[in-house]
């Protein structure tokens, strides 16, 4: 089938239970829905990463929807993905620019160059892969250490909603009161509105969140003005490269951990779909390392196969890429549409912590999912240890410096996971 050709299913298969595939979607007004919910999900962290970098969140918004279109092209639309702003870049963004933390980052276009050799590196690894296949990858990447890796992504972006997107009491009560709505939503309901348990559960929580602050002045009120003053279209301000050896050598490894994302992300869409898509797995490299060479080159940070929306799929079951299509097409007018990014922002933050709750969790336990369905063997030490110290690293972010290099809790649990494999593996087999 052609890329941009899906096969039809109703909406009397979600009712059913059914799932949804890669080349399979619903009726387009669903699919569009759909879409929405997968903006709203990746929208959060793709905002958050660039405002903690000192770049221009309605670029990064902008190049996520490029960068994802980029993707669906190269990936022959097959690997449904969505490509948002990478954490993975933020601590050696910050090291290379020494970025103060507040405002706009004067060294920006240091990074950026630095993000366009990173995206060359993972270009390169996926034309390895594509010539080569994956089998060395996969050596050094087994289930047990792509599992641990996509789990820790979740596990480490946890602190995330609880320690910065509740400052008070009542935040953190809206909070549980968004994730127990999305909850509800998930549980109570059948069908359609079950399959938009993120969208609806957000929805339901906002409107609690007006009445009780709007209404009753229980705490920061939602603030309306901001969307009536956005114009409807606008230019982001980009930014051109600026390439210097110690940038570039500093931010170029992180490609490392976008491939084992990339992997992880594959292999966990594999388990839930039943669908091998290990065959696109060059091709998803590829996409990747390009769209965040055009990201850097605009003024965007680089991106990576999102996992916020691996936890949408796992809870909806629609893994068709026509949605992914959509969401692109909608974050490119968000882009360019100071006052749909202005709507989107104002859903309280405490409300998109809640939801933040619920999709890195759906993120660790995708992680989780890898190890049941590839049987992974716990009782075998290499396995126990590879896996337990992995989480730990990930989530209580561990960090290690190499001079003005630091490598974060991400970073040293993925490359902890496959050396820690590396070495464990190389025991030599009892003989009776």
């Amino acid at each position: 089938m052609g890329m941009f050709t899906w096969t039809e299913k109703s909406s009397a298969v979600l009712s059913q239970g059914g799932v949804i595939g890669p080349d399979e979607r619903l009726p387009w007004p669903q699919t569009a829905v759909m879409g929405v919910q997968h903006v709203i999900a990746m929208f959060g962290a793709t905002v958050l990463a660039p405002i903690l970098m000192g770049f221009d969140p309605n670029i990064a918004i902008l190049m996520s929807g490029i960068g994802t279109l980029i993707f669906f092209i190269v990936t022959g639309g097959k690997v449904p993905s969505y490509l948002g702003s990478s954490f993975a870049f933020i601590g050696v963004v910050i090291a290379a620019t020494a970025y103060a933390g507040k405002g706009p980052n004067a060294n920006i276009g240091v990074a950026l160059g630095g993000i366009i050799a990173c995206g060359l590196l993972y270009t390169l690894i996926g034309a390895i892969v594509q010539m080569v296949g994956t089998g060395w990858i996969e050596r050094f990447m087994p289930p047990v250490v792509t599992g641990a890796v996509v789990a820790v992504i979740g596990l480490n972006l946890a602190g995330i909603p609880i320690k910065n997107m509740a400052a008070s009491n009542f935040d953190s009560w809206m909070q549980l009161v968004t994730f127990v709505s999305v909850a509800l939503v998930a549980v109570m309901t059948r069908g359609m509105v079950q399959r938009l348990l993120i969208l609806v559960g957000l929805i339901v929580a906002t409107l609690i969140y007006a009445v009780l602050t709007n209404g009753l002045g229980l705490g920061k009120p939602v603030d309306l003005s901001v969307i009536g003053n956005a114009a409807w279209f606008g230019l982001p301000a980009f930014t051109a490269p600026v390439f210097t050896l110690n940038a570039m050598l500093l931010i170029a490894p992180v490609a490392v951990i976008l491939v084992a994302e990339n992997l992880g992300h594959i292999k966990a869409v594999t388990a839930m779909t039943g669908k091998n898509l290990d065959v696109y797995m060059g091709r998803a490299f590829i996409g990747d390392g390009v769209a965040t060479m055009v990201s850097g080159a605009a003024g965007g940070t680089g991106v990576t196969t999102y996992a916020e929306n691996i936890g949408v799929m796992a809870a909806t079951r629609i893994y068709s890429t026509a949605v992914f299509l959509v969401a692109a097409l909608i974050a490119l007018l968000l882009g360019f549409s100071p006052k749909f990014g202005a709507l989107i922002q104002a859903i309280p933050l405490p409300v998109m912590g809640g939801v933040s709750i619920v999709v890195f969790g759906l993120i660790a336990v995708a992680g989780a999912k890898i190890w049941v369905d590839n049987k992974v063997d716990f009782s075998d030490n290499k396995n126990l240890l590879v896996a337990a110290i992995t989480l730990v690293l990930g989530t209580g972010d561990f960090t290690l410096k190499f001079g003005q290099f630091a490598l974060g809790g991400i970073g040293t649990a993925t490359f902890g996971a496959i050396l820690l494999y590396a070495l464990l593996n190389r025991r030599p087999v009892a003989r009776n």
